[in-house]
């Protein structure tokens, strides 16, 4: 399929890193490279990764291109996508960033939006990659940076920085350097506020577009991607690996004292039972319902076991029987706007 309009052709499920960069665990390199090599055998003839300084604090990224050179993957068989907007600095004891989250790193990350620091991110990633370059870049987290803003003033100088951030992308497009531009975010508003100022290729929804949670106006804003050909990659659709049983909501662990915390588990539990009664793996109905939305071409999965990204693959591209959709509809799993919405029809 082709991202937006960019005449780049993208399967239906691009390769997360984080867990090359330690994300909730450290795994010695030997399990990272099987990741790896589970992913291309996925994906022959085109595969794309997406990876970013912040995972693991650039750890992730040297990972990523530590494995493609040791298994002497032709630079023209892959495509990586790069988040910029965090660059490496010295760690003094515990990491700054996501506290909790990355696990025995060697590196500390800061975050430096801003037309300069958008450029040594993307020339730091690459130096990273070991040779292999980023052709699809982003600026990563500019929700987290302008929610950063201690006053009104001080919010408009932090968006006018992640401007200039994309004036030097623009710069890198048409210098020849990268293929496409856009953004990912964990806050669909912000992303939307961008694409009012900026020409984006393709737009990262992170951990807001899911079968647990799915707003209707974002909904529509995807509506509206789809008709300005604007590519959709639909991230985090695991909230984080909740939905699949995990005990991480949008990267955070649930505490017992979270209002939300008995809420989220009441619906994951009927959620599961309706998935067993129809012999269906949640993971896959996850991913058929993020596949299924609106303008998305592809989504973004991150998974620490071989198994599971060859599950996922394979989840991709199998529909799921209409009784589920209809009963998850029928239970008030799913928002009303979705009622008359087919949740099978072809992307």
């Amino acid at each position: 399929m082709e991202l937006g309009n960019t005449g780049i052709e993208i399967p239906s499920m691009i390769i997360g890193t984080s867990s090359l960069g330690n994300l909730y665990e450290a795994k010695p390199y030997g399990e990272k490279l099987e990741l790896v090599i589970a992913a291309l055998e996925c994906f022959k003839d085109e595969i794309v990764f997406d990876s970013a300084g912040k995972y693991g604090a650039g750890l992730a990224l040297e990972t990523l291109g530590q494995a493609l050179n040791d298994l002497q993957i032709p630079k023209e068989k892959v495509l990586i996508s790069n988040k910029l907007g965090w660059k490496q600095a010295p760690l003094q004891g515990e990491p700054t960033f996501e506290k909790d989250v990355w696990k025995d790193l060697s590196h500390d990350a800061v975050q430096d939006i801003s037309y300069q620091g958008i450029l040594t991110c993307f020339e730091e990633g690459n130096v990273l990659l070991k040779g292999y370059d980023s052709q699809l870049v982003s600026i990563h987290d500019p929700d987290e940076y302008l929610d950063q803003a201690d006053s009104p003033k001080d919010y408009e100088k932090r968006f006018a920085d992640i401007l200039d951030g994309y004036a030097a992308l623009d710069e890198l497009k048409q210098a020849g350097k990268v293929k496409a531009i856009g953004v990912g975010s964990k806050n669909w508003k912000v992303i939307e506020k961008i694409y009012s100022k900026v020409k984006l290729d393709w737009v990262m929804i992170a951990n807001s577009m899911t079968i647990y949670d799915h707003p209707e106006a974002l909904f529509h804003f995807m509506c509206k991607l789809e008709k300005e050909e604007v590519g959709i990659i639909n991230s985090a659709v695991f909230q984080s690996g909740f939905l699949v049983g995990g005990d991480y909501f949008d990267y955070q662990k649930m505490g017992k004292s979270d209002p939300h915390y008995q809420q989220r588990h009441e619906w994951r539990y009927q959620f599961f039972q309706i998935c067993e009664d129809h012999g269906i793996d949640p993971a896959h109905a996850c991913i058929q319902f993020a596949l299924q939305l609106p303008g998305v071409n592809c989504i973004a999965l991150n998974s620490t076991s071989p198994r599971r990204i060859h599950a996922n693959a394979e989840f991709c591209s199998t529909r799921l029987p209409n009784a589920f959709w209809d009963e998850m509809k029928d239970k008030g799993m799913l928002a009303d706007y979705l009622s008359e919405f087919n949740l099978n029809q072809t992307t």
